[in-house]
Formats: C-alpha cells, sequence, structure tokens
C-alpha cells in the first residue's frame, strides 16, 4: 500500500534544517552539558495566575465542544486589542482563534491558495513557510532579502517573482534576523501586492517584542484590510507556547471560509485555553511588557558582546527574541561553523542555511538562556570565531 503523495510534497527536497537542533538534544539525552542557543522557546514560564485561570475553567465545567472560530469574548477581546495597537477598525467576526499560530498559518495559506498557484515567501525564513504553502498543492516561491540590504525585502523582488502568484508572506519583527520592517519597506511591500493583485500574509507574532520601533502592521495602510491576513498567538508575548493558542484576523470572508475548515480538521479550540488566554490578554500592555523584558536586556547584552569582535557581524537585532551573526570572517559556512562549535565548545546554534540561502555564512542565536549564561555563551563563540580566523 502506498501513501499518498501529499506530505511528500509538504516536506520538499531540501530537508528541515534542524539537524543541528537533533543532534545537541541527543547528545544531552546521553548526558553532556550543550548550552542550548537553537530554538525560541521563552525561558520565562507561562504566568502562574494564567494557569489558575486555565484550571478553574476547566473545573467550572468548560471542558466540551465550543464555538468552532471561537468564544465570542475571546474574538471580542482580539479584535478590541488590534483595533488599539493597529487603529482599523476590527469585529469579531474578522477573528478566528486557532490552536496556536502555525495553526492560523496553515489555515491561511489553505483557503487562499489552490494546487498551481505560487504561494511567495521572504527568505530567510521560519522553517515550516514553506510546507504550509506547499500543503495547499501550491508551489513555494522565494523573494530573497538580502544581508547586504540588511535583509529587508524589496518591492521591485518581489513583483519580479510575483508571476502565477496568490500570496505573499511576511514576518516582522523577524525570525529569524531579529530585524524589523522599515516604513518604507512596509509601504513598498504593500503596494507590491496591490499592484500584482496579491494577498498579504503577515506572521505578526513577535508584534510584543519590538526594541526599537516603529513596528507597522501592514494591514493598517491604505486599501490593504481587504487584502491582508494577520496571524497572531500568545506564545510568545504571554510565554503560552505549549498551549497552543493564537489566532488569523482577515476579512469576514476569508473567516467564513477558515472556519468551514476548522470544522473538518480542529473542531475548535478547547473552552478553558481560551479563558485562560482572555484572561492573560486582559492582563494589558504592563503584563506584555514584563514578559519581553528579559529578550530586550539580552538584545542588547549580544549587542554589546559583538561589538567588540572583529570577526563576527551583527545584524541589528530590532525585535524578536533572536539575534544573526554573520561568521563568514571565519571562512566557514554557517553550517560548518554551527557543527564545529557543537563539538568542540558544546554550544548549540541554528546554522544560517536552515533559514534559506540569503542566511547563508551566518548563525541565529536565540536569546533564551539567563543573562549571565548567555553573555558567557556568547563570549565563547565570540573567541571560537576569532581563532579560526587567525
Amino acid at each position: 500500500m502506498e501513501l499518498a503523495a501529499r506530505v511528500a510534497h509538504m516536506r520538499g527536497t531540501g530537508g528541515n534544517g534542524w539537524g543541528i537542533l537533533y543532534r545537541a538534544r541527543a547528545m544531552i539525552a546521553a548526558g553532556e552539558k550543550v548550552v542550548m542557543l537553537t530554538i525560541g522557546e521563552p525561558d520565562v514560564k507561562t504566568d502562574p495566575a494564567i494557569l489558575a485561570a486555565m484550571a478553574q475553567s476547566a473545573a467550572n465545567g468548560h471542558t466540551g465542544y465550543t464555538d468552532i472560530p471561537g468564544i465570542p469574548a475571546l474574538r471580542t477581546e482580539i479584535a478590541a486589542r488590534v483595533t488599539a495597537r493597529t487603529g482599523v477598525e476590527t469585529r469579531a467576526g474578522n477573528v478566528l482563534v486557532t490552536p496556536g499560530g502555525q495553526a492560523a498559518l496553515y489555515t491561511a495559506h489553505q483557503v487562499l491558495l489552490d494546487p498551481g498557484d505560487v504561494g511567495l515567501y521572504i527568505s530567510p525564513f521560519y522553517p515550516t513557510y514553506t510546507g504550509t504553502i506547499r500543503a495547499s498543492g501550491a508551489e513555494a516561491r522565494a523573494v530573497e532579502a538580502r544581508a547586504e540590504a540588511g535583509f529587508q525585502p524589496a518591492r521591485a523582488d518581489i513583483l519580479a517573482a510575483s508571476a502565477g502568484a496568490r500570496t505573499l508572506l511576511i514576518n516582522s519583527p523577524n525570525n529569524p534576523t531579529g530585524v524589523i520592517y522599515t516604513p518604507d519597506t512596509i509601504a513598498g511591500i504593500a503596494g507590491a501586492c496591490t499592484e500584482a493583485d496579491l494577498w498579504l500574509i503577515s506572521d505578526e507574532v513577535y508584534e510584543t517584542q519590538v526594541w526599537e520601533g516603529p513596528a507597522i502592521s501592514p494591514r493598517s495602510l491604505p486599501g490593504m484590510a481587504e487584502r491582508t491576513v494577520v496571524l497572531g498567538s500568545l506564545s510568545k508575548s504571554h510565554a503560552m507556547t505549549g498551549s497552543r493558542i493564537g489566532w488569523m484576523v482577515a476579512p469576514e470572508a476569508v473567516i467564513d471560509a477558515a472556519h468551514e475548515l476548522a470544522v473538518n480538521t480542529t473542531y475548535g479550540v478547547p473552552g478553558f485555553i481560551q479563558d485562560a488566554a482572555l484572561f492573560a490578554l486582559r492582563r494589558g500592555a504592563g503584563f506584555e511588557a514584563a514578559v519581553a523584558a528579559p529578550f530586550g536586556r539580552r538584545r542588547d547584552i549580544v549587542r554589546d558582546v559583538m561589538a567588540a569582535s572583529p570577526v563576527v557581524g551583527l545584524t541589528h537585532p530590532a525585535g524578536a527574541m533572536y539575534a544573526m551573526l554573520d561568521i563568514r570572517r571565519t571562512g566557514l559556512s554557517g553550517e560548518e561553523f554551527a557543527a564545529r562549535l557543537l563539538d568542540e565548545e558544546k554550544i548549540a546554534v541554528m546554522p544560517g542555511e536552515s533559514f534559506g540561502a540569503p542566511a547563508a555564512g551566518h548563525l541565529r542565536i536565540a536569546l533564551t538562556l539567563e543573562d549571565g549564561a548567555l553573555e558567557a555563551a556568547l563570549l565563547r563563540l565570540r573567541a571560537f570565531a576569532e581563532a579560526l580566523a587567525g
């Protein structure tokens, strides 16, 4: 018996780029001590008050089926949040609650792309992006944002890649680079989407991790609300990665189609998790700032450590919980450097090649260690790179 080709098509031929992570985990399982700077799993844990709200909701009986697009109070809260943050009037009917931002990403491509279409994405990119495009039967096509341009995508490059395309996926603040797209970049993206008649999918899960702004949601630009789908999540803003709670904000026709897809896939999100999400959102901006604060401090640490290096370059990290290091002066690729760093220094980082060709010769550092441990690891990495460069 043969399997359907769908998953193989979704996977593609390039691998998932997580080899270093898997090898580091195997080393830890074997008893070795490895400093992990790989994935964006916050070391900040879910606040006990949020967990208590979740437990109380379950104890009160909110454990059955829920409204599939999300409980009305949560959809209304998300809509109010988006309206307040962007100035774009948003109603509950513009919101679908999903089991995490990843499900929102998958859903967006399923309802906007058909087999044979083209879905564009900006490279460097988060590795699941291409799989969610291919899962629709569409072709995933990269638009390269180059290191020499600060990893800012150009309108001309989007238009040059747009033949046959129906969607463009962007992410700002950006994983893996830590950049925030400038107002000019966002305007160029919006202009390209209008000219090429593209749906814009804007992944804004790092919206609370802005160290130097502004971070503009393209949905707020004139004429863009009707062609933009925004993806959100509480994973990073409220340290709720394991709770799997996110959303998409879109025109009501898109939400209606996404609702129909959810009927046949997830059948909604558990009510007690939605109640916890509602409680979390109502804690306000001060709570979100406190969750984000450690990563802002660590951004400053990596900037200070690498400023003294004649070998390691740093893409200016304006947001998100990552830093992108340029190690091309060592003469090694990102993959070679990361492999040797793991073997010789027991420090695990993600090679830039895991995130697309424009990040070759770079490393992504997740700022997910306590401040002192992070600084010590960065100093060791810098010394290792400088020794390699002679």
